[in-house]
């Protein structure tokens, strides 16, 4: 048998299994592994909710991806679901064939779903997709808490009526519930309704914030305790706060992260220092400082920052940030020490083609270099800052000359685009600057 046959025969047993939906929960226990998928999709499309709460507290996988079925947010499967939860927490003996340990209802999972219903011929198992092989009696120990994952973007004025109806139902089985989240995502809402999530969450489980709403100083205070007990942060995003503060940001954190973005704020130079100084970024990998403007900051502070992250930093990026010539200059000692550094990304930056120049040939020596993106140079520009384009043309042609006397296969961008004049953010894709096996102007 094929295996593009066995989902669509499956298929057919379900289908055919749910014409008596009494006589298919009463078979739950005896149906083979391979038909609870087939079935479990049946019964969601088809709304029965009695056969989705049997099947939950007989599930034979160790997690049971929700969200990757839902289009959009289902508060009656979610009741139908969150009822099976109930059933088999209250058991005091739990089936041998019941694995389940994690309720996902994030917008993932889906490739388990497709692997099952034969739109997806290969894909590669997990262990919690899989039954997992019973090393001991369910009844030897108590089990862990059960975890339910959520998306937590909060981005409307309120909460939606699916989040308020799980938050009630985890708060009141906090001993056998845990409420889990990898990511969280704040571009609108009110923060007192984030802190009534936030209290309800294990906060140990996110591993990435990030903020891009308008902030002051004082909710950003009122946000540091909770942002302080997320002890395995490894990604942090702010933009646009106001009168951000790192001094009594950085107090908050606990663990080295492996990002950090800070866009679109007003950053002073005690910040800066006080950045360059915080033991949680020496171990850096990505860092954003675009939109941040560096105009009038001491000169010597983000080379000071740049020295700290240099042996860990793999991308850079400072688009839009006001840098003149010699701020680039000042940082080119720092930058070509940065060896790990694969994409570096300055555009929307006010620069000659002289110090675009000693750039190139301060980078020419980063071993991982790979995707670098330039601004247009200042000599493409008329005394109006309209962007002349055979000027610009020229411009590409000095800097083909450079790659070429630096003397190894290298590509560049050279973008208008975030424009210097009107901001805007839309990347064109111009064609590279390259020299090596492919060359092209």
């Amino acid at each position: 048998m094929s295996l593009q046959t066995l989902p669509r025969l499956l298929n057919l047993a379900a289908v055919s299994l749910l014409r008596d939906e009494a006589l298919a929960i009463a078979a739950l226990e005896y149906l083979p592994i391979e038909l609870f998928p087939p079935l479990f999709m049946e019964a969601f499309c088809g709304s029965r909710s009695e056969t989705l709460k049997a099947m939950v507290y007989a599930w034979p996988f160790v997690r049971l991806p929700l969200g990757g079925l839902m289009q959009k947010p289902h508060l009656g499967t979610l009741q139908a679901v969150l009822d099976g939860l109930d059933i088999l927490l209250a058991q005091k003996n739990h089936s041998k064939r019941c694995k389940l340990r994690v309720l996902d209802l994030r917008n993932t999972g889906q490739d388990f779903w497709k692997m099952w219903s034969g739109s997806s011929v290969h894909v590669s198992s997990s262990s919690s997709m899989t039954p997992v092989a019973e090393v001991r009696s369910r009844t030897e120990q108590p089990l862990a808490p059960l975890e339910v994952f959520i998306e937590l973007h909060f981005k409307e004025s309120v909460i939606d009526d699916f989040l308020i109806y799980l938050m009630r139902w985890v708060e009141q089985r906090k001993a056998s519930i845990h409420l889990c989240s990898n990511k969280l995502k704040i571009a609108s809402t009110p923060l007192e309704n984030i802190m009534q999530v936030l209290g309800i969450v294990q906060l140990d489980c996110i591993q990435e914030v990030e903020v891009n709403c308008i902030w002051h100083l004082s909710t950003l205070a009122m946000f540091a305790p909770f942002l302080g007990q997320m002890s395995n942060i490894q990604r942090l995003y702010l933009s646009h706060i106001h009168g951000l503060a790192f001094e009594e940001e950085e107090e908050c954190l606990t663990n080295p992260l492996d990002t950090l973005g800070i866009t679109h704020c007003l950053l002073t130079n005690s910040d800066l220092t006080h950045l360059s100084q915080c033991p949680n970024i020496s171990q850096l990998k990505g860092l954003n400082l675009s939109g941040v403007t560096l105009t009038y900051s001491s000169p010597e502070l983000l080379p000071g920052l740049l020295e700290k992250v240099a042996a860990t930093l793999q991308e850079l990026y400072l688009d839009q940030c006001g840098i003149m010539d010699s701020q680039l200059e000042a940082i080119l000692p720092a930058l070509s020490h940065c060896f790990q550094l694969n994409f570096f990304s300055i555009r929307g930056n006010f620069l000659s083609m002289a110090v675009m120049d000693k750039m190139l040939r301060h980078t020419s020596a980063l071993p991982s270099l790979c995707q670098e993106l330039y601004p247009v140079p200042q000599e493409s520009f008329s005394s109006l800052g309209i962007l002349q384009l055979g000027r610009l043309a020229q411009c590409r042609a000095e800097l083909l000359e450079i790659l070429k006397d630096l003397g190894h296969p290298r590509t560049i961008w050279i973008s208008s685009s975030p424009c210097l004049h009107c901001g805007e953010d839309t990347f064109n894709h111009p064609e590279p600057i390259t020299y090596g096996s492919n060359t092209s102007a």
